[in-house]
């Protein structure tokens, strides 16, 4: 294979468009060019050298007893799972605050339909709507009133800056 060959198929293994035969068309010619190669690609020679090796290498894997296999498995099947104390007493508490919280919310929409019902329209009555209405202008009309004894006494020291300022 040449060097462009080998270029392009590089490209396109970088690019992730390979299939099997064209790495291991890579692998074969790094692994049988080991001399000086271009400097594009002594950077991945090492990589396609190792992948060649360990294709090759075989490994010597003793063999396992599959009678210990199914002890250990029987052993975890038949132990026992402790778990602390409070973490049955955290499921508890969860369900009393739940309880607790879900009781509070029908009691606050309970007074809340109460306090809407109290605020009832008056109109049926109109001399009830009528008294309703003066208090309530009574009230506008004595809060008005502070507020202009206020202003009287800004007026008053407006006055007394002007004759000041005429002397």
């Amino acid at each position: 294979m040449d060097y462009n060959k080998t270029r392009a198929l590089l490209a396109k293994y970088w690019a992730c468009e390979t299939t099997e035969e064209e790495e291991a068309q890579l692998r074969q010619f790094f692994a049988t060019h080991t001399d000086a190669l271009p400097e594009d690609l002594r950077e991945a020679a090492p990589m396609f050298q190792y992948f060649h090796a360990a294709a090759n290498m075989e490994l010597d894997m003793p063999e396992l007893d599959e009678s210990l296999f199914t002890e250990q498995v029987i052993e975890t099947k038949t132990a026992k799972i402790i778990r602390p104390f409070w973490q049955d007493w955290m499921k508890v508490a969860a369900v009393i605050t739940m309880a607790f919280g879900l009781g509070y919310s029908i009691s606050q929409f309970e007074t809340k339909k109460e306090t809407v019902a109290l605020r009832t329209d008056t109109y049926d009555d109109p001399q009830k709507a009528f008294e309703e209405t003066q208090r309530a202008l009574k009230l506008i009309a004595k809060n008005m009133n502070k507020g202009t004894r206020q202003m009287e006494k800004l007026a008053y020291f407006n006055e007394a800056t002007e004759k000041v300022r005429d002397n």
